[in-house]
């Protein structure tokens, strides 16, 4: 069994419109949610062994609030090809996942995100804006990987686990 957590990047913002897709860093909402959801990502069983990350801006910094809210000694790799994702490529990517990882949390887009969790699990899960979903995959390798071969184990959604712990 693997455990794959997929988290799409925090809100980002849109005040400058002079920045390519790609640059555009996270608003206050982002992060504020990001390191929420860190906390929250950092008390779960299993933690990460290796967050693999888009490296546009907004996802970058995601990935780094979440680290510091707790998977500090967590190592992060950048990989291009997470940046604007299909299923398809989404699968590529796990398909090179270290073999010595049990769970791996990637930090991408939507709808390359949505699309992948449905490929996997059958289920259309929206994903929100620093939503996580965490998918226990009946795999033995990273290699093995394959249509419906998994299923969700939770989301976490940043306004309904505050709503649920009172904090809005």
């Amino acid at each position: 069994m693997r455990t794959l957590l997929l988290l799409r990047h925090a809100k980002s913002s849109w005040d400058d419109h002079s920045l390519a897709d790609r640059d555009r860093p996270l608003n206050a909402r982002g992060l504020a949610a990001a390191p929420f959801i860190g906390e929250r990502l950092s008390s779960l069983k299993p933690r990460p062994d290796v967050i693999v990350s888009s490296p546009a801006v907004r996802a970058r910094e995601t990935a780094s609030l979440i680290r510091a809210a707790g998977l500090r000694e967590v190592p992060l790799v950048l990989n291009e090809k997470i940046y604007e994702a299909s299923p398809n490529t989404l699968r590529e990517v796990a398909l090179s996942f270290p073999e010595d990882a049990s769970c791996v949390l990637v930090v991408g887009h939507n709808p390359g995100l949505e699309g992948f969790i449905h490929y996997l699990t059958g289920v259309l899960e929206p994903m929100p804006t620093a939503a996580l979903a965490s998918m226990q995959l009946n795999i033995e390798n990273w290699s093995d990987i394959d249509h419906l071969c998994g299923k969700i184990l939770f989301v976490l959604r940043p306004r309904d686990e505050m709503r649920r712990l009172g904090l809005e």
